[in-house]
C-alpha cells in the first residue's frame, strides 16, 4: 500500500488547484493596487499620463483585443461542433453504434461501456478541453491588457518595480490556468465515473478528448493570434523605422496600435492557449497509458492519480518558489503495459521519469536563454554581423537557430531513452508532465515580456520621458529571452507528449511493430516529415501577405495625410487593425485543417500503418524546426535590441538608432516575427 490513501489524494489534488486559483487572484490583487488614475494620498501622483505627457487618448485603443478574440472565437465554435460531430460519428461507428457491453480490450475476462457511450463522452471531453483552452487564453488577454498600463506607471518608480508589476501579472495568467486546467479534468474524471463506475478503460480513454481540445483551440489560437501580431509588427518596423526612421512605438505610426493589440492576441492568449494545450495533454497521455497498465486494472486510484498529484504538487512547488522532491512511497512493484508485454516498474522508476522531465525541461531552457539572450556571443555575433547589411545578419541568425537545435534535440533524447527504460510509454508521458510540472512560474516569464513590451509601447504613445522607455526596453529584451525559454518548454514537452500519445495509438490500433523497411510505414514517414513544413509554408506566406497590405496602407498614410508626420494630426489606426484581423481570421483555418484532417484522411484511406508512419515523420522534423525557428526569431529580436541599448562599447559602435547597421538589425527582425 502507497502512503496516500484515496481520501487524502482526491483533497491533495482539490486544494492544490483552489490554493492556485487564490493564489492567482492574491497577484492580481497586488497588481490593482496600482491605480492608473486619481491621487494616492502620498503626494506621488498616481496618474499614468502627468500634465508634461501627451497622448492620453492613444492610451485605450492599444488594449483593445477583445473584438478580434470575440470574433475569432465566434469562428472556432463553429469548429468545435463540427470537429466534435466528427469525433462521434467516427468513435461511434466503431461497432456500428452498439449499446451493448463489449468486453474490455486489456482487462481480459471484463466487460467495458458500449461504443456509443465512448463516442458521447469522448466528445463532451473534447468540448471541455476546448473550452477550457478557449478561457485561459482570454483571461491570460485580460490581465495582460490590466497591467501593461500599471507596468509602464511602475517603470516611473524604477526597472524593479515595473519587472515585479510585470512578473505579478504573469503570475495571475500562469497559476490561474495551471489550476483551471488540473480542476476541470479532475471534476471532469469524477463526473465521468458515475456512468462509467468500474469500466477505467473506458473511463480514461474518452478522458484523452479533453486534450484533443486543448490542443486543437491552441493550435487556432496561436496561428490566428500570430498571423495578426506578426504582421502589424513587420509593418510597422519596416515602414517607420527602416524607411522613416521613427521610433518603436512612435503614435505618428498607423500600424502602432495593431502591433500593441498583437502582442495581446497573439503572444498572451495563444501562448496561453497553447501551454495549456501541452498541458492537457500530457495528463491525459499518461493517465490512458496508466488505465491500461496494472495500474487500472487493479482500480489503484492513488497510483493512476499520479499525474495529477505531479500537476497538484507543481503548482504548490511554484507558489513557494522552492524546488524540491521526496519520494514518499515505500518501493513496490508494479507492472505497466509494454506493447504486449508486462513490464516491472517500482516507484523510484517513476520519481526519476519526472526528475528526468525537469532536467531536460532545465537543459533546454538554459541553451535557449544562451543562443537568444544578448548577454551571450551568439547573439552579439548576429549583432555584429550586422555591420555589412542584412544579408549577412539573415545568414548569422539562421546559423544560430539551426545549431541551437543541438542540445535540446540532445536532452529530449536522453529524457525518452531514461524514461523508456524505466516505465515504457508511461514513462516517457510522465517526464513530459515533470517538464510542465513547472507550468505556472514557466506562464508567469512567457506572459511577462508581452507585457513588458506593451508597457514600453504605452509609455512611447503617451509622450513620457525617454528614462522610462529605456527601463521598458531592458525589460522586454529579456522578455523575448523568456518568451522563448516559454517556447522551449512548450516545444520539448510536446515532443515527449507526442511520442507518448503515439505509443498510445500504436497500442490501441493493434499495431505489433511500426517497421520503417515496410513501404506502407515509410511512405508514411517521409509524407509527414513535409508536413511540418507545409504548415510553415501556410503561415509565412499568411504573415507575408497580410505583412504586405500592411506596408502598403502605412506608406499610403504617410503619403496622403498632411501632417502625420510632424505629428499635427492622428492616423487611421483602424484600417491597420482591420488589415491585421481580416487576415488572420481568413489564414488560420487552412493551416488548423491540415493538421486536423491529416491523420483522419491518411488513416481512412491508407490504414493505421502509414498513418503511424505520418505520425512519427510529422514529429521528427517538427521538432527541430520549431526549436530552430523560434530561437533564429528571438535572436534578431535581441539583436536588434542590443544595438538600440548601446550598453557596451561594442553595440555603441553598431549604433546609433536609424544607423545602417541598425536598419540591417530591423530586416532581421522582421524576418523573425514570422
Amino acid at each position: 500500500m502507497g502512503v496516500l490513501s484515496e481520501g487524502f489524494t482526491e483533497v491533495l489534488i482539490l486544494v492544490a488547484s483552489l490554493v492556485g486559483i487564490g493564489f492567482a487572484l492574491f497577484q492580481w490583487f497586488l497588481v490593482s493596487k496600482v491605480r492608473v488614475y486619481g491621487e494616492s494620498g502620498s503626494g506621488y501622483s498616481d496618474r499614468l499620463i502627468g500634465e508634461e505627457e501627451e497622448g492620453v487618448d492613444n492610451l485605450d485603443a492599444s488594449l483593445k483585443g477583445n473584438p478580434f478574440l470575440f470574433t475569432e472565437y465566434k469562428y472556432l465554435s463553429i469548429f468545435m461542433g463540427v470537429f466534435g460531430a466528427i469525433i462521434f460519428l467516427f468513435l461511434g461507428s466503431v461497432k456500428g453504434f452498439s449499446t451493448k457491453s463489449e468486453p474490455c480490450t486489456y482487462s481480459k475476462g471484463n466487460l467495458c461501456k458500449p461504443a456509443l457511450a465512448n463516442a458521447i463522452f469522448s466528445t463532451i471531453a473534447f468540448l471541455l478541453g476546448a473550452l477550457t483552452s478557449v478561457l485561459s487564453g482570454f483571461l491570460g488577454m485580460k490581465i495582460a491588457t490590466y497591467a501593461n498600463a500599471r507596468t509602464t506607471l511602475q517603470a516611473r518608480k524604477g526597472v524593479g518595480k515595473a519587472f515585479i508589476t510585470a512578473f505579478r501579472s504573469g503570475a495571475v495568467m500562469g497559476f490561474l490556468l495551471s489550476a483551471n486546467g488540473l480542476l476541470v479534468l479532475y471534476v471532469s474524471i469524477n463526473l465521468f465515473k458515475l456512468y462509467y463506475g468500474d469500466d477505467w478503460e473506458g473511463l480514461y480513454e474518452s478522458i484523452t478528448g479533453y486534450g484533443l481540445g486543448g490542443s486543437s483551440m491552441a493550435l487556432f489560437g496561436r496561428v490566428g493570434g500570430g498571423i495578426y501580431t506578426k504582421a502589424a509588427d513587420v509593418g510597422a518596423d519596416l515602414v517607420g523605422k527602416v524607411e522613416r526612421n521613427i521610433p518603436e512605438d512612435d503614435p505618428r505610426n498607423p500600424a502602432v496600435i495593431a502591433d500593441n493589440v498583437g502582442d495581446n492576441v497573439g503572444d498572451i492568449a495563444g501562448m496561453g492557449s497553447d501551454l495549456f494545450g501541452s498541458y492537457a495533454e500530457s495528463s491525459c497521455a499518461a493517465l490512458f497509458v496508466a488505465s491500461i497498465s496494472q495500474f487500472g486494472i487493479n482500480h489503484d486510484y492513488t497510483a493512476m492519480s499520479y499525474p495529477l498529484i505531479i500537476s497538484a504538487m507543481g503548482i504548490i512547488v511554484c507558489l513557494v518558489t522552492t524546488l524540491f522532491a521526496t519520494d514518499l512511497f515505500e518501493i513496490k512493484n508494479n507492472s505497466l503495459f509494454d506493447f504486449g508485454t508486462d513490464k516491472l516498474v517500482k516507484n523510484w522508476h517513476l520519481f526519476f521519469c519526472v526528475a528526468i522531465g525537469l532536467w531536460a525541461g532545465l537543459v533546454i531552457g538554459y541553451t535557449t536563454e544562451y543562443y537568444t539572450s544578448n548577454a551571450y556571443s551568439p547573439v552579439q555575433e548576429v549583432a555584429d554581423s550586422c555591420r555589412t547589411g542584412a544579408a549577412t545578419n539573415v545568414i548569422f541568425g539562421l546559423a544560430l537557430g539551426y545549431k541551437s537545435v543541438i542540445i535540446p534535440i540532445f536532452a529530449i533524447a536522453i529524457a525518452i531513452y531514461v524514461s523508456f527504460s524505466m516505465a515504457a510509454m508511461y514513462g516517457i508521458a510522465m517526464a513530459a508532465l515533470g517538464m510542465l510540472s513547472t507550468i505556472s512560474t514557466g506562464l508567469a516569464i512567457d506572459a511577462y515580456g508581452p507585457i513588458s513590451d506593451n508597457a514600453g509601447g504605452i509609455a512611447e504613445m503617451a509622450g513620457m520621458s525617454h528614462k522610462i522607455r529605456e527601463r521598458t526596453d531592458a525589460l522586454d529584451a529579456a522578455g523575448n529571452t523568456t518568451a522563448a525559454i516559454g517556447k522551449g518548454f512548450a516545444i520539448g514537452s510536446a515532443a515527449l507528449v507526442s511520442l507518448a500519445l503515439f505509443g498510445a495509438f500504436v497500442s490501441r490500433a493493434g499495431i505489433k511493430a511500426v517497421d520503417v523497411l515496410t513501404p506502407k510505414v515509410f511512405i508514411g514517414l517521409i509524407i509527414g516529415a513535409m508536413l511540418p513544413y507545409w504548415f510553415s509554408a501556410m503561415t509565412m506566406k499568411s504573415v507575408g501577405s497580410a505583412a504586405l497590405k500592411m506596408v502598403e496602407e502605412v506608406r499610403r498614410q504617410f503619403n496622403t495625410i498632411p501632417g502625420l508626420m510632424e505629428g499635427r494630426v492622428k492616423p487611421d489606426y483602424a484600417n491597420c487593425v482591420k488589415i491585421s484581423t481580416d487576415a488572420s481570421l481568413r489564414e488560420m483555418i487552412p493551416p488548423g485543417a491540415l493538421v486536423m484532417l491529416t491523420p483522419l484522411i491518411a488513416g481512412t484511406f491508407f490504414g493505421v500503418e502509414t498513418l503511424a508512419g505520418v505520425l512519427a515523420g510529422s514529429l521528427v522534423s517538427g521538432v527541430q524546426i520549431a526549436i530552430s525557428a523560434s530561437n533564429t526569431g528571438g535572436a534578431w529580436d535581441n539583436a536588434k535590441k542590443y544595438i538600440e541599448a548601446g550598453v557596451s562599447e561594442h553595440a555603441r559602435s553598431l549604433g546609433p538608432k536609424g544607423s545602417d547597421p541598425h536598419k540591417a538589425a530591423v530586416i532581421g527582425d522582421t524576418v523573425g516575427d514570422p
